[in-house]
């Protein structure tokens, strides 16, 4: 296969010496999708404690929200002699001719909490149905019934539609009954808070304001929306998240967002470093990843996969971060008089 060097701002960090029989030491690659939301400075942060653990050295490139660009990316990463790659696909369906030059050179890929339909990727996130399910739950305990907005993740990333899926698990019997009605959706393109903004802005337009509460799938969506609300005078109306973002845990105990699924990022970054060694030792072998169980996604492909368990965050245990030093009292607290605790 022809190797291609491209200017794909690529990082190296040295973490130790797992040695080869050849003499090489293991290297891991890391495929960004891009770095514009705040967790993935966590799940590299984890990832290279992982890798530093095992004595491998890690490299990265930043697709920067470009699909070409992660290709271009894959092969610079795959050129630079990587034994194992984690692959944070921008675009799902655009993501398969990496995986096929990865499969050409032996390289196993680690799909990194991004689905990518295909059996020779290993798979690990969290379970992102439950994470639909926690967010709906959440919204419909503090608004049984009224008109609600479900504001989507990416068109592209198959989790947008895991998670629209799970929570319309939990709305359908509020539907069915008549208790609830869903009166708009819409899917947030790249998942960029701005997109969900003028999204929720428009919908407010065409329902005259009449919204009862908001389903948004990821944090950056929550506080696009949370932003169209405040404009119109519309703050407290139920709104969920995912992601345990700073920000969105802030507006938690301020009352302007009513959970947000935390995924922890460190165990995923530390879980994925992990794969990505054991797979590098097994020279690509599934079965000898630790926890690994056999799936088949809702396309029908049979994969190996690791799924973590998330946890709903509201103002009821919002401690459960600061005990966890995901976040400190003071940034959680911030513009919070007599809240929730801690808080309070």
């Amino acid at each position: 296969m022809k190797k291609l060097f491209m200017a794909a701002a690529l990082t190296a960090t040295s973490l130790g010496t797992t040695v080869y029989a050849d003499g090489h030491g293991m290297t891991i690659g890391v495929s960004w999708s891009n770095f514009q939301e705040e967790r993935w400075k966590t799940d590299e942060a984890a990832i290279v404690g992982a890798l530093e653990a095992a004595g491998a050295t890690y490299i990265s490139a930043d697709a920067q929200s470009s699909s070409a660009k992660q290709l271009s990316d894959v092969e610079s990463l795959i050129a630079q002699g990587v034994d194992a790659l984690i692959i944070l696909a921008q675009d799902s369906a655009a993501i398969g001719p990496a995986v096929e030059a990865a499969a050409a050179e032996g390289i196993p890929v680690v799909g990194y909490d991004r689905l990518i339909e295909d059996s020779r990727a290993f798979y690990l996130t969290f379970d992102n149905v439950e994470v639909g399910r926690m967010q709906a739950r959440a919204v419909l305990e503090q608004q049984p019934s009224g008109n609600y907005v479900m504001i989507k993740g990416s068109p592209t990333d198959p989790n947008a539609d895991f998670l629209r899926g799970g929570q319309q698990e939990v709305l359908q019997a509020a539907i069915d009954a008549g208790d609830i009605t869903i009166v708009d959706e819409a899917y947030t393109d790249g998942w960029l808070p701005a997109n969900a903004q003028r999204n929720m802005e428009q919908i407010l337009t065409a329902n005259d304001n009449m919204v009862d509460a908001v389903v948004a799938s990821n944090d950056g969506t929550a506080g696009g929306v949370v932003a169209a609300l405040t404009a119109q005078g519309m703050e407290g109306i139920p709104v969920s998240g995912q992601d345990g973002d700073h920000a969105a845990l802030n507006r938690v105990a301020l009352g302007t967002q009513t959970v947000s699924v935390w995924k922890d990022a460190r165990e995923l970054g530390a879980a994925a470093g992990n794969i990505a060694v054991q797979l590098a030792e097994a020279n690509g072998d599934f079965s000898a990843v630790e926890g690994a169980m056999e799936w088949t996604s809702p396309a029908g492909t049979d994969m190996s996969a690791i799924f973590l368990a998330p946890v709903p965050v509201t103002a009821d245990n919002l401690t459960v971060v600061t005990d966890a030093g995901w976040i400190e009292v003071d940034a959680l607290c911030q513009g919070v008089t007599d809240g929730p605790a801690p808080c309070n």
